[in-house]
């Protein structure tokens, strides 16, 4: 039984009270390694060694930072298929997605806050009249916490420390202890690329223990945090008093509008991969999908033969689809919502059946689900079910689209299936939601700014508001 150990001041250890948490394979619904179950003691040891190497790294240049994190990011790349793997069978997802997307990201990561940092830069003002000049400079924080979640592990990991690391803070980093695999392996990394000690600190454990006490230290001065939005509130409630900064990446109950005039074909193949890539767990996708009255019907019957087609099966498969549920908790709770789709006044249209794979009996496994439904008010529109389960109603036109787009608490993403230029411009500008992808779906530039509005969270990360972020700007005034 393989145990994973918490990466403090650029070593691996055991965590001090010697409490361990199983972690299952949920291909096998079996448990394979063991994790540390960390508490307060040992954040409180990640922050002495996050906050001693502060100033020497805070002081270490943008060049030397740059070239530091294009190693990593090339040790990624060397490393992929052992990542890949490692993610596969901690998550559950395809090995194919492992391989061709969330590593590979991962590596992209570091690769564009390497360049970034380099590129960043600050505003000045010439104050007209008074002979003066105002400019900005930003400063490191100091110790930030970083938390990240269990449907993209990796990939999400390095979104938030890569930034953080390039603007010259040190980081404590919690990954979800459903998936820590990956983040483990990430600390031999960047021992490899010359990280020095203490800049990067993982510690692994429950978020309710090891991600309160990240939360509480009086001494981390930011939060940088993506989840649900439930735990989203209640660490802003920890945060407010303590005057942290914070990034809350939180849910998303995405609409996919598709209207009259799309290119069908396009629309239809992007449509399945928004709708149930990585088993529907990835916070982008479209999973409330509204199609124009007039080709309601064709694309009902289009939709359910080709998820039917999808093959379910053991995540290192190549030709798997659909791999298996992330636990058994959350396997059971989107069956809950499908069970539950008739007292909703749902129709389920195909899917929703546990799955039994050969050798992998006990997996986590679930049949992408199409529920049609008729009240846009129901719990399966209005709650996020995080799982393949996707709604489908029909609409009458432009303004009834936008409603039922907008009639959710949630404002992460949207996508728009539409050749009509005015009607995308139109729909974009008044959807509720941080991204608009139009005729596409996760298309995304590394530059662009990346979050939600409503209950989808606060701030935005990517790009340079990722920099901003996590610096501090302090005006400076020179009267000449």
């Amino acid at each position: 039984m393989k145990k994973i150990e918490n990466y403090i001041d650029g070593k691996y250890i055991a965590p001090i009270k010697n409490n361990w948490l199983d972690n299952y394979n949920p291909a096998k619904g079996e448990v394979y390694s063991q994790i540390p179950d960390s508490s307060s003691e040992d954040i409180e040891l990640a922050y002495k060694a996050a906050s001693n190497a502060f100033l020497s790294w805070s002081a270490t240049s943008l060049q030397e930072r740059s070239t530091i994190l294009l190693k990593i990011a090339k040790l990624i790349k060397e490393n992929l298929e052992e990542l890949a793997i490692a993610e596969a069978i901690d998550n559950g997802k395809p090995l194919t997605l492992a391989r061709s997307v969330d590593i590979p990201r991962a590596s992209d990561n570091f690769q564009f806050f390497a360049h970034a940092i380099t590129q960043f830069a600050s505003e000045a003002h010439e104050s007209s009249g008074f002979n003066a000049i105002n400019f900005t400079l930003r400063h490191p924080i100091g110790v930030v916490g970083c938390i990240s979640p269990w449907n993209l592990p990796l990939y999400l990991f390095t979104w938030k420390i890569a930034p953080a690391l390039a603007a010259g803070n040190t980081v404590i980093a919690k990954p979800s202890e459903i998936t820590p695999m990956t983040a483990y392996l990430l600390g031999e990394i960047c021992t490899k690329a010359g990280l020095p000690k203490g800049v990067l600190n993982i510690v692994h454990g429950l978020g309710a223990k090891a991600g309160q006490a990240i939360v509480a230290h009086p001494q981390v001065k930011a939060i940088s945090f993506t989840g649900g939005t439930v735990t989203g509130a209640h660490i802003a409630k920890i945060a407010a008093p303590l005057f942290k900064k914070l990034s809350l990446e939180l849910g998303g109950k995405n609409p996919n509008l598709i209207f009259a005039d799309c290119d069908y074909d396009r629309m239809l193949e992007t449509t399945l991969k928004s709708s149930f890539s990585n088993q529907g767990q990835i916070c982008l996708c479209g999973s409330r999908i509204l199609v124009e009255k007039s080709i309601y019907e064709r694309f009902k019957n289009d939709f359910i033969a080709k998820t039917k087609a999808l093959k379910i099966g053991q995540p290192l498969d190549k030709d798997t689809n659909i791999g298996a549920l992330v636990s058994k908790p959350h396997l059971e709770k989107v069956k809950r919502y499908i069970d539950d789709a008739n007292a909703e006044g749902g129709k389920v249209l195909c899917g929703g059946e546990y799955v039994t794979i050969v050798d992998h009996k006990k997996g986590y496994y679930l049949q992408p689900t199409i529920i049609e439904v008729s009240d846009p008010r129901c719990r399966l529109v209005q709650e996020e079910i995080f799982g393949p389960v996707v709604t489908i109603m029909p609409f009458d036109n432009d303004e009834e689209a936008l409603e039922l787009a907008n009639d959710v608490r949630y404002g992460l993403s949207c996508t728009i299936w539409t050749n009509n230029l005015n009607r995308s411009m139109k729909m974009a500008k008044h959807i509720d939601a941080g991204i608009v992808w139009v005729n596409t779906w996760m298309m995304r530039d590394l530059r662009t700014p990346f979050g939600g509005i409503k209950d989808s969270g606060v701030g935005r990360e990517g790009g340079f508001e990722a920099l901003r972020f996590f610096t501090e700007p302090k005006n400076v005034c020179i009267q000449y």
